[in-house]
């Protein structure tokens, strides 16, 4: 069977054989969406640290808390993905419903859960020491974000992603 090969096609085999290989995935999208995300979490402890002024680096591998990771990730994801491809196509779109979806749930139903854990381990621990659920392991409830924390962290990742793409 005999293939056709195009000049655009020899070019980009020609390109692609002479470029070095790289340690860092050159997937610009994807590594915003990372360093977010990475970022966010490293900067939890600095925010719990002024909050509650004491340090805490647990918060890096924790849900919830200032910023929002949730939302730096996928803001970061879409911004890079608008400025890689453009706003028109379906990729863009694609990550701006994800970006919507993430940041909705982040404030309404985890937050909520969280509350909702919150008062569920004030009753057990009102409850006597001779009950069966008296020395239950206590709930999560760091799960869900404020709307300002889903601010911070979409702020977050739209200055990530502008800020790579300008030092491509």
């Amino acid at each position: 069977m005999n293939e056709v090969v195009t000049a655009a096609d020899a070019a980009a085999a020609a390109a692609s054989s002479l470029s070095p290989p790289s340690i860092l995935p050159s997937n610009f999208p994807l590594l915003s969406a990372f360093v977010a995300f990475s970022l966010a979490q490293f900067l939890k402890v600095f925010t719990t640290w002024f909050k509650e002024k004491r340090w805490d680096s647990k918060r890096m591998l924790s849900s919830g808390g200032m910023p929002s990771s949730h939302s730096a990730t996928v803001t970061a994801l879409a911004v890079a993905i608008g400025l890689q491809e453009g706003t028109g196509g379906p990729a863009f779109a694609i990550a701006v419903v994800l970006a919507s979806v993430v940041m909705y749930d982040a404030t309404g139903v985890r937050l909520h859960a969280g509350r909702q854990a919150e008062l569920l381990n004030q009753i057990v621990c009102e409850l006597p020491p001779e009950h069966p659920l008296s020395n239950v392991r206590p709930l999560r409830d760091s799960l869900g974000h404020t709307p300002v924390q889903v601010l911070a962290g979409a702020v977050l990742g739209f200055f990530i992603s502008s800020l790579m793409r300008i030092t491509q």
